[in-house]
Protein backbone atom coordinates (compact mmCIF):
# COMPACT_ATOMS: atom_id res chain seq x y z
CA UNK A 1 0.00 0.00 0.00
CA UNK A 2 1.38 3.38 -1.02
CA UNK A 3 2.03 5.83 1.82
CA UNK A 4 0.15 9.13 1.57
CA UNK A 5 1.70 12.57 1.66
CA UNK A 6 1.98 13.58 5.31
CA UNK A 7 1.62 17.23 4.30
CA UNK A 8 -2.02 16.69 3.38
CA UNK A 9 -4.50 17.72 6.10
CA UNK A 10 -6.20 14.95 8.01
CA UNK A 11 -9.79 14.13 7.09
CA UNK A 12 -12.13 16.70 8.61
CA UNK A 13 -9.37 19.12 9.57
CA UNK A 14 -8.69 22.62 8.27
CA UNK A 15 -7.05 22.97 4.87
CA UNK A 16 -5.26 26.17 5.86
CA UNK A 17 -1.65 25.99 4.72
CA UNK A 18 1.36 27.19 6.68
CA UNK A 19 4.33 29.40 5.88
CA UNK A 20 7.80 27.87 5.88
CA UNK A 21 9.03 29.36 9.13
CA UNK A 22 12.65 28.25 9.45
CA UNK A 23 15.33 29.81 7.19
CA UNK A 24 17.16 26.46 7.32
CA UNK A 25 14.13 24.76 5.73
CA UNK A 26 14.04 27.35 2.94
CA UNK A 27 17.75 26.76 2.35
CA UNK A 28 17.22 22.99 2.24
CA UNK A 29 14.46 23.31 -0.36
CA UNK A 30 16.57 25.64 -2.49
CA UNK A 31 19.49 23.22 -2.33
CA UNK A 32 17.25 20.36 -3.44
CA UNK A 33 16.06 22.38 -6.45
CA UNK A 34 19.47 23.65 -7.60
CA UNK A 35 19.59 21.24 -10.55
CA UNK A 36 16.08 22.16 -11.73
CA UNK A 37 16.16 25.80 -12.95
CA UNK A 38 12.39 26.04 -13.46
CA UNK A 39 11.46 24.79 -10.00
CA UNK A 40 14.26 26.74 -8.32
CA UNK A 41 13.07 29.92 -10.05
CA UNK A 42 9.43 29.20 -9.21
CA UNK A 43 10.16 28.65 -5.51
CA UNK A 44 12.50 31.65 -5.33
CA UNK A 45 9.95 33.87 -7.08
CA UNK A 46 7.15 32.65 -4.84
CA UNK A 47 8.88 33.32 -1.53
CA UNK A 48 10.19 36.73 -2.61
CA UNK A 49 6.88 38.26 -3.69
CA UNK A 50 3.38 38.65 -2.31
CA UNK A 51 1.76 37.36 -5.49
CA UNK A 52 -0.80 34.57 -5.41
CA UNK A 53 0.06 31.29 -7.11
CA UNK A 54 -2.31 31.86 -10.05
CA UNK A 55 -0.84 35.33 -10.58
CA UNK A 56 2.70 33.93 -10.70
CA UNK A 57 1.63 31.20 -13.12
CA UNK A 58 0.03 33.81 -15.42
CA UNK A 59 3.40 35.48 -16.10
CA UNK A 60 4.78 35.21 -19.63
CA UNK A 61 8.40 35.12 -20.74
CA UNK A 62 8.04 38.54 -22.37
CA UNK A 63 6.97 40.15 -19.10
CA UNK A 64 10.22 39.33 -17.31
CA UNK A 65 13.10 38.66 -19.68
CA UNK A 66 14.13 42.34 -19.82
CA UNK A 67 13.98 42.92 -16.05
CA UNK A 68 16.97 43.91 -13.95
CA UNK A 69 17.52 44.27 -10.20
CA UNK A 70 15.39 47.14 -8.93
CA UNK A 71 12.92 47.03 -11.85
CA UNK A 72 9.20 46.79 -11.13
CA UNK A 73 6.84 44.09 -12.32
CA UNK A 74 3.11 44.86 -12.53
CA UNK A 75 0.69 41.94 -12.41
CA UNK A 76 -3.10 42.08 -12.43
CA UNK A 77 -4.46 40.67 -9.17
CA UNK A 78 -6.87 37.81 -9.63
CA UNK A 79 -9.23 38.86 -6.82
CA UNK A 80 -9.44 42.64 -7.15
CA UNK A 81 -8.62 43.07 -10.83
CA UNK A 82 -6.21 45.84 -9.87
CA UNK A 83 -2.55 45.92 -10.83
CA UNK A 84 0.05 45.53 -8.10
CA UNK A 85 3.76 46.12 -8.56
CA UNK A 86 6.72 44.45 -6.90
CA UNK A 87 10.38 45.40 -7.09
CA UNK A 88 12.62 42.64 -8.36
CA UNK A 89 15.46 41.77 -5.99
CA UNK A 90 18.83 40.23 -6.86
CA UNK A 91 17.87 36.70 -5.81
CA UNK A 92 14.82 36.63 -8.08
CA UNK A 93 16.67 38.13 -11.06
CA UNK A 94 19.48 35.57 -10.77
CA UNK A 95 16.98 32.71 -10.65
CA UNK A 96 15.04 34.16 -13.61
CA UNK A 97 18.17 34.52 -15.74
CA UNK A 98 19.25 30.94 -15.04
CA UNK A 99 15.80 29.62 -15.98
CA UNK A 100 15.40 31.78 -19.11
CA UNK A 101 18.77 30.53 -20.42
CA UNK A 102 17.30 27.01 -20.70
CA UNK A 103 13.58 27.79 -21.10
CA UNK A 104 12.20 25.54 -23.88
CA UNK A 105 10.10 28.31 -25.47
CA UNK A 106 11.72 31.76 -25.66
CA UNK A 107 8.74 33.42 -27.39
CA UNK A 108 7.28 36.43 -25.60
CA UNK A 109 3.83 34.87 -25.09
CA UNK A 110 5.11 31.57 -23.70
CA UNK A 111 4.26 30.85 -20.05
CA UNK A 112 7.23 31.57 -17.81
CA UNK A 113 6.54 28.50 -15.70
CA UNK A 114 5.73 26.00 -18.40
CA UNK A 115 4.58 22.41 -17.88
CA UNK A 116 7.04 19.87 -19.25
CA UNK A 117 4.16 17.66 -20.36
CA UNK A 118 1.50 19.98 -21.74
CA UNK A 119 3.79 22.89 -22.72
CA UNK A 120 1.15 25.15 -21.19
CA UNK A 121 1.38 27.11 -17.94
CA UNK A 122 1.61 25.02 -14.79
CA UNK A 123 -1.67 24.79 -12.90
CA UNK A 124 -2.17 25.87 -9.29
CA UNK A 125 -3.01 22.28 -8.31
CA UNK A 126 0.23 21.03 -9.87
CA UNK A 127 2.19 23.73 -8.06
CA UNK A 128 0.49 22.85 -4.80
CA UNK A 129 1.57 19.22 -5.19
CA UNK A 130 5.11 20.36 -5.94
CA UNK A 131 5.29 22.54 -2.82
CA UNK A 132 3.95 19.69 -0.66
CA UNK A 133 6.68 17.41 -2.03
CA UNK A 134 9.44 19.99 -1.55
CA UNK A 135 8.38 20.57 2.05
CA UNK A 136 8.05 16.87 2.79
CA UNK A 137 11.50 16.18 1.32
CA UNK A 138 12.89 18.96 3.55
CA UNK A 139 11.51 17.14 6.59
CA UNK A 140 8.69 19.60 7.29
CA UNK A 141 5.55 18.38 9.01
CA UNK A 142 2.25 20.16 8.62
CA UNK A 143 0.09 21.33 5.76
CA UNK A 144 1.79 23.11 2.87
CA UNK A 145 0.68 24.11 -0.60
CA UNK A 146 1.07 26.75 -3.29
CA UNK A 147 -0.13 29.48 -0.90
CA UNK A 148 2.72 28.61 1.48
CA UNK A 149 5.15 30.53 -0.72
CA UNK A 150 3.20 33.79 -0.43
CA UNK A 151 2.73 33.23 3.29
CA UNK A 152 6.45 32.54 3.70
CA UNK A 153 7.28 35.94 2.21
CA UNK A 154 4.94 37.69 4.64
CA UNK A 155 5.96 35.62 7.64
CA UNK A 156 9.64 36.44 7.23
CA UNK A 157 8.92 40.09 6.54
CA UNK A 158 6.98 40.26 9.82
CA UNK A 159 9.09 38.02 12.06
CA UNK A 160 12.65 38.44 10.78
CA UNK A 161 12.61 41.80 8.98
CA UNK A 162 10.32 43.35 11.63
CA UNK A 163 8.03 44.94 9.06
CA UNK A 164 4.89 46.44 10.56
CA UNK A 165 1.61 44.62 10.10
CA UNK A 166 -0.26 47.55 8.43
CA UNK A 167 2.33 47.59 5.64
CA UNK A 168 1.95 43.85 5.07
CA UNK A 169 -1.82 44.26 5.18
CA UNK A 170 -1.55 46.63 2.19
CA UNK A 171 0.83 44.28 0.36
CA UNK A 172 -1.60 41.39 0.73
CA UNK A 173 -4.72 43.45 0.08
CA UNK A 174 -6.23 42.50 3.44
CA UNK A 175 -8.94 44.51 5.19
CA UNK A 176 -7.60 44.24 8.75
CA UNK A 177 -4.40 43.63 10.69
CA UNK A 178 -6.02 40.66 12.40
CA UNK A 179 -6.64 39.06 9.00
CA UNK A 180 -2.96 39.49 8.11
CA UNK A 181 -1.71 38.04 11.40
CA UNK A 182 -4.05 35.08 11.08
CA UNK A 183 -3.08 34.59 7.43
CA UNK A 184 0.61 34.46 8.33
CA UNK A 185 0.03 32.09 11.28
CA UNK A 186 1.86 34.67 13.40
CA UNK A 187 -0.84 35.43 15.92
CA UNK A 188 -0.99 31.94 17.43
CA UNK A 189 2.81 31.76 17.67
CA UNK A 190 3.07 35.13 19.41
CA UNK A 191 0.19 34.53 21.80
CA UNK A 192 1.71 31.18 22.77
CA UNK A 193 5.07 32.90 23.37
CA UNK A 194 3.42 35.28 25.86
CA UNK A 195 2.98 32.39 28.27
CA UNK A 196 6.62 31.37 28.09
CA UNK A 197 7.62 34.46 30.10
CA UNK A 198 8.02 33.62 33.76
CA UNK A 199 7.02 36.48 36.05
Amino acid sequence: MKAGNSNHPKLGSSIKVEPIRRPASIHAIKQSLRDNPRDFCLFTFGINTAYRANEILSISVGQVRHLKVGDRLDIKQSKSGKYRAITMNRTVIQALKAWLEVHPDPSANAPLFISQRSKKALTVSALSRMVKTWCKDAGLEGNYGSHSMRKTWGYHQRVHNKQVTPLLMIAFGHTSERQTLDYLCVQDDEVEALFELEI
